[in-house]
């Protein structure tokens, strides 16, 4: 009978979401998230078509980076629209199915961004790492970079769909005001009136495995990256290495610092806004200067470009 009561209360069908509830602030944040989007669908895409077109950027590194692209540019797909289209209406309402695809979508890149991240450091370890090149040519090979990548999506569909799927078990009665401008799982489940403890649980478990085994990869990586350059005894050696990682570096920091300001906060009034304020900076700032890190900090892209706008050039 109490479980015939719970289901009978599960009434809320749309929720209300938001990034200002200042109609003043609607129209400038409007045209700001619009340039955002527009330049991380450019740069994204342009990315992922520039290592297509270069013959000489078909390497490890550039399939991650390609990978990294297309993970950027879906997580602001998922995330900017919905949100640009609140800016412009009364009110910013979001389906129950919407809301759950949303998160399932928001999970699943968000998961394949770190596993990501993390084989791009080791990628950057073995290349660095290697007393000769065609070690590394042997190690990171084409079969075992694709095995890679195929990988990291295959986990990330896995993860995201164990944690959706508990959520969609979830009763929502107690308010329809979702408190962020997107369906996120720690939101939602203060609107939850059913017992949330194994949501809770398995958020721990997946979040604490998803942030701490790529980060532990990287820090891993780069010690010994680290260690190989110090023993480089010119200058330029070092400097040519370090180089190699210079980009990879900015982009871990970037990421997983906004995401860990968001996540590793007390759930406080203040400390909601301030997540709603790094949110926006991980999953929509990020993905536009992925892009940007990569083509102005990384001389063979820059190369590419340069040849590319060239070979246009000459067809005109």
């Amino acid at each position: 009978m109490e479980n015939m009561a719970a289901r009978n209360h599960c009434t809320v069908t749309e929720f209300l979401v938001g990034l200002s509830e200042k109609p003043e602030l609607q129209m400038p944040l409007f045209l700001l998230f619009t340039v955002i989007y527009l330049v991380t669908v450019a740069g994204n895409l342009g990315m992922i078509s520039l290592i297509g077109l270069s013959s000489h950027l078909h390497n490890p590194m550039y399939y991650f980076l390609s990978s990294l692209s297309f993970i950027d540019f879906c997580q602001s797909t998922v995330v900017t629209p919905k949100m640009l289209v609140s800016f412009v209406t009364e009110k910013n309402l979001i389906s129950y199915c919407e809301c759950m695809t949303q998160l399932y979508f928001f999970s699943l890149f968000g998961i394949a961004e770190c596993f990501t991240l993390a084989a791009m450091a080791y990628d950057r370890y073995v290349a660095v790492c290697s007393p000769f090149f065609f070690f590394y040519n042997i190690t990171m090979s084409y079969q075992f970079t694709s095995s890679l990548i195929l990988g990291v999506y295959i986990f990330s569909v896995l993860s995201a769909s164990v944690l959706t799927g508990f959520m969609i078990r979830v009763c929502f009665c107690k308010l329809d005001t979702i408190n962020h401008y997107f369906c996120d799982f720690l939101p939602l489940l203060k609107l939850s009136c059913s017992n949330t403890y194994i949501n809770e649980l398995l958020i721990l478990i997946f979040g604490t495995f998803n942030i701490f085994v790529p980060i532990l990869t990287i820090i891993t990586s780069y010690i010994s990256i680290t260690a190989s350059i110090l023993r480089i005894k010119t200058t330029e050696g070092r400097f040519k290495a370090f180089s190699t990682c210079s980009s990879h570096i900015s982009a871990v920091a970037l990421y997983f610092g906004s995401a860990a300001f968001m996540y590793l906060q007390p759930s406080s009034m203040s400390s909601m806004y301030q997540g709603k304020v790094s949110s926006v900076f991980y999953t929509i700032v990020v993905p536009m200067l992925n892009p940007l890190i990569y083509s102005l900090r990384n001389k063979d892209v820059s190369v590419a470009l340069k040849k590319i706008l060239q070979r246009k050039k000459l067809m005109f």
